[in-house]
């Protein structure tokens, strides 16, 4: 039921027709507060850049949140490779691999790979949004998918809030930050 909702949700995105002046922007740095199911909460930092006119950009992320029953920490890393090929004016079919790690304090850690696939547009001059489907493994992780949705609210060419969920059979993870595109 959720990846038929996730694949309608992708296609309904497709025909986005908004008058966005620019292309979508794949450089920026962001600051973050992360929520994991209710239960742990912290903060992190992501960023990415454009390899020129290539459509290939790299990515990262650190997290860090701790568990408000146990008071354990966890953190988050993953660092990847992406592309984005031009749908339109305004939207973009994205593809995206990265490697991911978890380290839980004192209990060690998993190591894994996530591929995903997803579409991000521009549905005003100010609001974008991207939906995207995950598939996440490795040698210390079972695969497993999920699914993402975000947005962003622009102040400025520069300056812009973010919102992202993501949605798996493990429970949910809430992202809010402040993004900085150049």
């Amino acid at each position: 039921m959720k990846r038929s909702l996730i694949a309608l949700a992708l296609v309904a995105l497709l025909p986005l027709s908004a008058q966005a002046d620019d292309k979508l922007s794949y450089s920026y740095i962001e600051g973050q507060y992360v929520n994991v199911d209710g239960d742990a909460d912290g903060f992190g930092v992501a960023g990415s850049i454009e390899f020129g006119e290539s459509n290939f950009y790299g990515f990262g992320s650190y997290k860090m949140v701790e568990t408000d029953e146990f008071n354990i920490d966890v953190d988050f890393t993953d660092i990847g490779l992406g592309y984005a090929h031009s749908l339109s004016e305004n939207a973009d079919l994205i593809s995206e691999i990265a490697y991911v790690n978890a380290d839980v304090d004192g209990l060690g850690s998993a190591d894994g790979y996530r591929a995903s696939v997803g579409v991000r547009g521009s549905l005003s001059d100010n609001f974008e949004g991207v939906l995207k489907a995950n598939y996440i493994d490795g040698s210390d992780v079972d695969g497993d998918f999920s699914g993402t949705i975000g947005a962003q609210y622009k102040f400025t060419q520069t300056w812009g809030m973010t919102g992202e969920v993501e949605f798996a059979d493990g429970g949910e993870t809430y992202l809010v930050g402040v993004r900085a595109s150049f």
